[in-house]
Order: C-alpha cells, then sequence, then structure tokens
C-alpha cells in the first residue's frame, strides 16, 4: 500500500472589496439636490489629520470636486486646473478636491498643483472610497488599472451644508459638465 498525503483544502480568499456596484435596472441613485452630506472621516496630508466634510461645511458654503485619481492625466491637467486658474475661485468659498488615494499621494499631488499653496483647495483622500460610496458616486476601476473602486468625476456645490447643485460626469471619467466653467457660474 502507498502512502498517501492527505488532502488539503485551500480556501479562495475573498476579493478585498465587493463590487462598486452590480448590475441593476434601475437606474443610479447619485446624489441629489437636498441630500446631506454624509459624516464620513476623509484625510488631509497624513493618517493623522481627519476631516469629515459634514463638519466642515458647516462654518460655511463653497464645492467638492471628485476625481478619479491623484496624477492622472485629465485630472492633473484639465480638470483640478479648471479651479486652480478660474476668476472666480475665490468667491467659491471652501473648495475640496477628493480622491480615492492615501493622503500622502494627495498631498504629494497639491504640491505639484499649487506649490506656493495660494488657491485655498484642499485635496482630501479617500482611501476606502467609503465617502464616494455614500454618494453613490463610485465606480470600480478594475484591479488591473487603479487597484479597485474609484470615484467618478464630479462637482458639488454646498449650501448650508447640503447638496444645492450636482455637476456629475454621465460616464464617471469624462471632463465636461464638472469643469469650473460650468460650475462656478453665477
Amino acid at each position: 500500500m502507498a502512502f498517501r498525503a492527505p488532502i488539503r483544502r485551500i480556501a479562495l480568499a475573498r476579493p478585498a472589496f465587493a463590487p462598486a456596484r452590480a448590475f441593476h435596472a434601475t437606474p443610479r441613485a447619485f446624489v441629489k439636490v437636498g441630500d446631506e452630506l454624509p459624516a464620513v472621516e476623509l484625510f488631509e496630508d497624513s493618517p493623522g489629520n481627519t476631516v469629515n466634510l459634514a463638519e466642515a461645511f458647516k462654518a460655511g458654503d463653497g464645492y467638492i470636486i471628485g476625481v478619479p485619481g491623484a496624477f492622472t492625466g485629465t485630472c492633473s491637467s484639465q480638470h483640478v486646473p479648471s479651479y486652480i486658474n478660474h476668476p472666480r475661485l475665490k468667491e467659491a468659498g471652501q473648495v475640496f478636491v477628493v480622491s480615492v488615494n492615501d493622503p500622502f499621494v494627495m498631498k504629494a499631488w497639491r504640491s505639484q498643483l499649487d506649490p506656493a499653496e495660494q488657491t485655498g483647495i484642499r485635496f482630501l483622500a479617500d482611501p476606502t472610497a467609503a465617502f464616494v460610496k455614500a454618494l453613490d458616486l463610485s465606480w470600480d476601476g478594475g484591479s488591473a488599472i487603479f487597484g479597485g473602486p474609484r470615484s467618478s468625476r464630479f462637482a458639488l456645490k454646498i449650501e448650508n451644508g447640503k447638496v444645492s447643485k450636482t455637476h456629475i460626469e454621465p460616464d464617471a471619467t469624462g471632463a465636461d459638465v464638472s469643469m469650473a466653467e460650468k460650475v462656478l457660474t453665477k
């Protein structure tokens, strides 16, 4: 009789995250006018410096700009620069750029786009996509490309702690309706 090693069962690892959205017959329920901001902790410059946008907008109105990724082509060359260079930026109130990246990447990106830190735009990291998922503004960036869920490209006007206008790119990544020249109008 030959010796047989015991059979070892290997458990397959579950994905690190659930898909951002499975197939649905109903349209997406993106954030809409009148919605309050989710109370989610984001990070500015380091993991020790948290920012809750629901709390931050109690101090004044402004905008949240969502981008698919720091240092990506359209985000770095068109979308965020359209706000940095817009003549009405100073009138916009608080402006936050949010991306599904870590806080160190967001700090480096801010340093590249606004080296003198004169614009007042704050760059926040949403490393687990919890904030954009709560707004239903995430999409599956694919593990091979972006490593997981990403933020759609959007701009939200916030007044009195609530969303007063939405500018959401229909394909999640285009750069049209969320550009500063269409958002920062009177």
